[in-house]
Formats: structure tokens, sequence, C-alpha cells
């Protein structure tokens, strides 16, 4: 007997994702739910088998001032409320059934909201099966002619499958069926349960038409729950415990006729890195409707929950896996070949994922509310895996991806790692009070299109020829055929065929011998002995020859074999390259449609953005002119009124001068009327003091006339010289130490204006800058800035800024201001100057004219230039 060897895990250790590795997209397909009535608002219009579009209700919009728009979303295909479930499973699962017949495996989720028909895509109902109970279908009606007896194939508690012969699997499935404390697997002989019969009609039966032959397949289920974060298998017998006693009110014991809580199970890692289910319960099903009641039996255990949105609302997430193991035959096309490096096993996963909801509309309390909130938690893990995922594919980065944050992402991580394809459908409700949960849908779901997986590797070819398992039926066939047409029995140790070849040789002659000297009877039989043994001699020959030729021709037509096999390989090698070509063109054809759609969409909104910005332009541009010609007329208009206001301007200009003169020669002729007559006074008290020298009195000067004056120009008299006084002037102190032997920086800006004042500085040696500069600062030792201001009296007030350059301790040269000096331009004011009449007068102008002096003095000590009183100015150097 030979020993049961271990088979390889589901999934081989893949080698190193190089950069060049082909990915292909998560498939997202969305599928719309009939609304409830007629009547009922509808929030959701499909627009192309690929594109549906929201409309916000009008309620909402009236609360949000219309901040929610009509968007669209574009998917895989878009399935509407007339798809029936066959039609979803071609498109969906179909292709998944095929790749795990051919030792891919497959992911495939139902993701919505609460009530949008998750259940119902995945379940189904009697006469409308799921995806599931489809898949379960086309997987059977495939390899149900290649199945390996029960037992053969076996599971280890590493995630590992284990093979064994025939006498071995024989043995355990009698020691199995005469354990009664294990459950059996249900068989397919049994009744189905009416919950799950006629899941199927059998005219939507399909099958894969790619099946090999010449390979023995087994499937294991196995059916779990996540609840709460917590894993619990749905196949599990659970015992009751006979120890614990279970105790009434009154402390009294009864008989434990309960079963025990189920224990969750643990997720684990095998030795190729692949997560699964420690201890999960596998059931190798054989049929259709064994395997479906295995599931419906799980299906009982499931936690359900009546909320406000779902009668019967999922509480947790259900995984149902499906396992195939394979292995080739033998050459001889016999038995399974005992060799653990061609056993492979693949494995699909049907997750029927709990809808997330909002517990202000479910008001949902106690456990309920524990429930929605680890629901929530987990699908926000999901989305949050799939957002780094899409970010570390699109943006360059490597950033971890949080998949232990939640059992379910803990579970898959290798199918977004690249171990199989991934599909999820999104289940929708179109009715209005759905609308905001429906739209964070849409948004992960159009997200997760972006997220890319590896394409899983192709399965290797086995060495041994193709069509072992045909041949070795075919040559049974021609066996038995040969042996009924001879009308003997099939088998070759029966005694009928051998007296049937005996009748066929010459018959013996007569042996009877009655005298002893009969010489003829023995050679007779001598003779036909011989001919006999030549004759089986000849048929020796003949057969060997024949057993020869056909097995040169049996080799011949091996070859040939072969050679059409390899040939028919290498056909299918570039069918399927060519095929992937043809899909990765379809894929990319569907990518460019769909941003062609977006693109047409795009277009269509800056084409209206357009129009409206081309008619606010219109009204912009005729506001424009109309404000045009309004500022031209008002320009016009102010042109005209200047015009008028300048020749007003000189009109008042010629009058004021006129008067002005008119006053100027009135004043002038008042101050000589007044000269003239302090001149008299003084010639009567200069008469009144020489009097006594000269008793002759003068003659009295006539007074000129007014017409004299009028006639000839009138020329103002000098003033008298002033009479020498004693005021004490004040000395001017030194204004500037630039006349010394330093080197002045005269920094002048451009924009000072020259005013011509009195006492301006004279620097000889300067160096004169318009803007301060270290170059120059380093060859001199005072600095001097003309700054110029507004006094406030309105004239312009230049202020020299002085101070002392020195070296700073870095090399750099710095300023210390020192002095501030403040030049003035003043005029001199004629009106302080009058004689008075009488006999101060003269002393009067003396005084003022003293004043004059002095205050002159005064000011030429703090202001860089003064006003003489003969109005022209002195320059002098500091």
């Amino acid at each position: 007997m030979q020993r049961p060897t271990k088979g390889k895990t589901p999934r081989r250790p893949v080698p190193k994702k190089t950069s060049n590795t082909q990915k292909d997209p998560v498939g997202v397909y969305c599928r719309i739910r009939p609304l409830g009535a007629e009547d009922e608002e509808c929030s959701i219009e499909m627009i192309s088998s690929s594109t549906i579009q929201l409309h916000a209700p009008d309620g909402l919009k009236a609360n949000r001032n219309g901040e929610y728009k009509e968007t669209q979303y574009s998917f895989k295909k878009v399935f509407g409320i007339q798809t029936t479930q066959n039609e979803l499973f071609k498109d969906i699962a179909k292709p998944l059934v095929e790749d795990l017949i051919h030792c891919k495996n497959g992911l495939l989720f139902t993701y919505g909201v609460t009530g949008s028909g998750k259940t119902f895509t995945m379940t189904g109902s009697p006469g409308e099966g799921g995806l599931l109970p489809r898949s379960l279908d086309m997987l059977f009606n495939s390899i149900s002619p290649f199945q390996a007896k029960r037992y053969v194939f076996r599971t280890d508690d590493k995630n590992g499958m284990e093979i064994q012969n025939q006498v071995d699997a024989l043995l355990e499935r009698q020691k199995r069926e005469s354990q009664l404390s294990v459950p059996k697997t249900p068989s397919s002989k049994q009744k189905p349960d009416p919950e799950c019969a006629d899941m199927i009609d059998p005219e939507e039966a399909c099958r894969s038409e790619g099946v090999d032959e010449d390979s023995c397949y087994s499937v294991f289920v196995s059916y779990i729950e996540i609840y709460n974060n917590y894993i619990y298998d749905l196949l599990e017998e659970v015992p009751y415990d006979p120890i614990r006693p279970k105790w009434l009110g009154g402390g009294t014991p009864v008989r434990n006729t309960e079963f025990v809580p189920p224990q969750s199970k643990i997720l684990r890692e095998d030795q190729n890195h692949n997560m699964y289910v420690a201890g999960c319960t596998e059931v190798e099903v054989k049929s259709t409707e064994e395997a479906f009641e295995v599931f419906w039996r799980g299906q009982k255990k499931r936690r359900i929950a009546n909320t406000q949105l779902n009668r019967e609302s999922s509480r947790s997430h259900s995984v149902f896996i499906v396992k195939l193991a394979q292995a080739p035959l033998d050459a001889d096309g016999d038995y399974i070949l005992q060799d653990k490096n061609q056993v492979t096993v693949s494995q699909l996963c049907l997750v029927d994922l709990a809808g997330s909801e909002r517990t202000s509309r479910t008001r949902a309390e106690g456990s309920r509310l524990r429930e929605a909130g680890n629901i929530n938690q987990s699908l926000m893990t999901l989305r949050t895996c799939m957002e780094v995922l899409r970010e570390n594919q699109m943006c360059g980065t490597n950033k971890m991806v949080p998949y232990r944050d939640s059992k379910v992402t803990h579970l898959f991580k290798n199918y977004f790692d690249g171990e199989g394809k991934v599909r999820m459908v999104v289940c929708v409700n179109p009715k209005a009070d759905d609308y905001e949960e429906t739209v964070l849908v849409m948004r992960f779901a159009e997200m997760t299109q972006e997220v890319e997986v590896a394409r899983p590797v192709d399965r290797p070819i086995c060495s041994l020829a193709a069509g072992r398992r045909h041949r070795n039926q075919a040559s049974r066939d021609e066996l038995t055929q040969h042996l009924e047409e001879h009308g003997g029995p099939s088998n070759i140790d029966d005694p009928g065929l051998l007296n049937h070849l005996l009748d066929s040789l010459p018959p013996l002659p007569s042996i009877d011998v009655v005298d002893p000297t009969d010489e003829h009877t023995m050679p007779r039989l001598i003779e036909a002995l011989e001919r006999r043994h030549r004759i089986r001699q000849m048929m020796t020959e003949q057969y060997s020859k024949t057993a020869n030729k056909l097995k040169s021709m049996l080799l011949e037509f091996d070859g040939n074999l072969m050679s059409k096999d390899n040939f028919i390989q290498d056909q299918r090698v570039k069918l399927g390259e060519k095929e992937k070509v043809i899909s990765n063109q379809k894929t990319e054809i569907e990518r460019l449609e769909k941003k062609s759609k977006m693109l047409e969409y795009k277009i269509d909104i800056l084409q209206k953005t357009t129009n409206i910005y081309e008619e606010d332009k219109r009204s912009l541009k005729q506001e424009l002119e109309s404000r045009e010609q309004k500022l031209n007329r008002e320009l016009s208009e102010r042109r005209r009124m200047e015009q008028r206001m300048q020749g007003m301007v000189t009109d008042t200009k010629h009058k004021w001068e006129k008067e002005c003169d008119r006053r100027v020669n009135a004043k002038q002729m008042e101050l000589q009327n007044k000269l003239w007559v302090k001149d008299e006074k003084l010639k009567q008290l200069k008469a009144i003091v020489t009097e006594s020298n000269a008793p002759e009195r003068p003659e009295k000067p006539q007074r000129p006339s007014r017409e004299r004056d009028r006639a000839a120009p009138q020329k103002r008299p000098a003033s008298p010289t002033p009479l020498p006084t004693a005021t004490p002037v004040r000395p001017l102190h030194r204004r500037s130490h630039s006349a010394g032997g330093e080197r002045w920086v005269d920094h002048k800006p451009p924009s000072n204006l020259d005013l011509g004042t009195v006492m301006q500085p004279i620097i000889p040696n300067a160096i004169k800058v318009s803007a301060a500069s270290e170059k120059a600062l380093s060859k001199c030792h005072k600095y001097v800035l003309t700054h110029q201001e507004l006094a406030s009296d309105g004239e312009i007030e230049t202020k020299l800024i002085k101070g002392d350059v020195f070296r700073t301790r870095s090399g750099g040269q710095a300023v210390q201001f020192t002095d501030i000096e403040t030049l003035t331009q003043e005029f001199p004011s004629t009106s302080s100057r009058k004689r008075r009449s009488g006999s101060g007068d003269g002393h009067r102008q003396a005084e003022d004219h003293r004043r004059m002096e002095w205050d002159d003095t005064e000011n030429e000590a703090p202001v860089a230039s003064t006003s003489s009183a003969y109005g022209y100015q002195k320059r002098r150097k500091p």
C-alpha cells in the first residue's frame, strides 16, 4: 500500500513580480433593483449599457440649496431592472468558474446599502437562482464525468491537500460510514430540501468546454460568516456540553440539551503566505444539489434581523468558498498520478457583504447598533485599502495597506496582491430615500475601478501526452468489441475461448491402436501434431508480425498524435496570446470609450460654460461701450468746462492785475506823500535847530502837483540811512564741519529739486552719489544726505543729515548720524516798514530798522538761507 502524499497548497509561491507584470483592473458591475411601488420617486436613470445618472430628490435640493447636481457614473456593465439572473451570471460569474477549472482563483462580492438586493443577486430564489447556485451547477456540469471517488483527495489542517490511492480512500469511506457520531456528507440521492429545490431551470444550464479530460477533480465547500469582526464556521456541527449543567432561576440543575455557542475562528498564514481560516469545516460534495444543500444548511445559521429598512437584513458578511482539487492521470490513464508536484488547488470565493446603513434611519439600538457600527467599520476599512492601493499604483508610493484592520480585508489580501481575478457587483436601490447612501456607494465603486490587480499565472502543462483517458477507454472498448465479434466473452481466460481456438486447428486422427504391429497410426499422429505445430508456429509468427506492425502503427500514431498535440498546443498558445491581445484591445477600447464619454460630457459642460461666458462677454462689452460713451461725453463736457473756466480765470486774472496795478500806484502815491510830509517836517526841524545860526528863513518849498506826478514816472525814494545802533549781534556758530580735510560722501537723490537757497554747503573733494554704496563709504570719513520734504507752511524744506563713517567688526561700513541742518527759503515783507507822522517818526523808523536787522541776524544761525532787506541773496562757504 502506497503512503498518501501531500498535495500542493491552494496557490503556488509566485515569484517576485516584475515591473512588466500584466495587470487588469477590478471589474465593477452595477445592478439596479426595481422600485417597490410605481408611484415612488426614482433617483437613478440608466443612460447606456455602462453608464447611469443620479438625480437628487426635490426635497434634498430644497434643503441643500441645489448643492447636489446630476452626476454620471460609468461601470464595466450596467444591468437594468429587466435583467434576468441568467444574463447576470453569464457576464459576471461564468468567466470566474472557467478560471476555477483552469486552476485560477477568483473573488466575487456584492456591495451596496441595506435593501439593495445583494442577497438576491448572490443566492436568488426558487426558479431564479443567483450567482452562487448557477456557479455550482456549471462547475459540476463541466467536471462530473471526471470526478475522483470520495476521499481520494483529503484536506489537512494547514490549508493543504493530500492525495491517497484507491485502497486508502475505500478504507476511509468505510470508516466514515461506520462512525455514526460523525455527520454524513449529504448524498445526492436523498430528497433535496424544498427551500433549495428547482433553483435553476434545466434549459439555462451551461458547462465549460475547456475541461482537461486527463485529470481527476474533487470539489470541497466551506461556509463562514464574519460577525462583529469575528469569524464563525456555519457548517460546524456544535455538540451539546454534558459537563456544564444548565441552571434554573431557583438554582435547580436541568438536563443540558442545548448547543454550546460556536467559537470564533482565527486567520492564519500558510507556508506560501496565503490567508486561511484555521479549523474551518470543508465538505467534499459530488453534485450541485449536494453542494447547495450544504450551503442552505449553513445559510439557516446566518445572522439576520428585522430593521426599519429591511425585513431580513444581513447582520454579517458571509463567505462561501469553493475549492477545486485536481490531479492528472498516469501514463496509462487508469489511476491518479501519485505526484505531489502535479496536484493543484484553486478556489472561488463568493462573498455577500452586509449592507451599510445609517442608524438615524434604521433606529437601531443595543446589539443592532453595535452590529451596524462593526459593519460600517469593516466597509470603511475596505474603502481605505482600495484608496491606498490606488494611490500606490497611480503615484508610485509604497504605503502600507491596512489589511489587518478588518477580518474581511485580511482574509482576501492575497487576491488584491495578484492571486486571482476580483469582481464586484454594486447593487443600488433607485428610491429617493437612499440617495445619499447611493452617492457614497457610487464614489467607492468609481474609485475601485481604478485599482489594478496582477493577472494570475497560467497553470504549467503536464509533461504527459494528452488524451490518455480517451485512449485507455477506446482501447478497452475496442478489445471488448473485438471479443464480442468473435462470439467469445470479454475474459480471455474463459475455457470456451480456448476450445474455440483449438477447434480452428487441423483435427487429430484416430489414435486407437488395436494391433501392436500397427505402424501407421503413430506416424499419422506424429504427422498431424507436426502439422499443428507448424500451423501454431505460423500463427505465432503471424501474431508477432501483426503485433509488431500494430505496435509500430501505434507508435507512429502516438508520434503523429504527439505532433498534433504539440501543434494544437502551439495553436492554443497563439490563440491564447491573440485572445489576450483581443481582451487588452477590448479593455483599451472600453477605456477609450469611457474616456470619450467623459470628454464628451466635459465638452458639453465646457460648451455651456463657454456660451455663458460669451453672453457675459457681450453684456459686459455693451456695458463697456455705454460707459465709454458716457465717459467721452463727460470728458468733452469737462473740456468745455475747462475752456470756460480758463476763460473766466484769464478774465479774472486781467481784472485783478489791473486792480493790483491801481492799488500799487495808489499805495506808492500815498507813501510818497507821507515821505514828502516827513521830509518837510525834518526840514522844518532842521531849520528850527539852525535858526540861531541863520536868521533868515528859507522859502517854503512847493508841493509837487498831482498832475506832474501822474505825468512823470513815479520813483520810490531811497529810504533814509538807518542810524547806527549799539544793538549786539549774536555771532554765527560753525554751521558745518565739511570744510575740513575729511573726505565726504555727498548723497543727493535724483528726485531732489534745486531751490537755490542761501548758504548751500560747498564740499570739496566729495564723492557725489545718487544711492549709498559700500564702495563709496569705504573711501570717506563723513557722510551727508540731502533730504527734501514739505514744510508746514507749504514750502519745500531741505535737510542736510550728516554723520560719521566707521568700519564694523565684520569688515563692513556703518554710518552714525550726528547733525541735521535745515535750509528754508524766506521772502522779505515790505509792510513792516512804516513811518509814523509826528515827532517820533524818525526814532520809530530807526527802531524798526534796527529790529529788522536784529531779526535778520538771528535768522542766520539756525537757517541755512536768509533774505536781506534789499531783496538779494548771498552765498557763503561752509
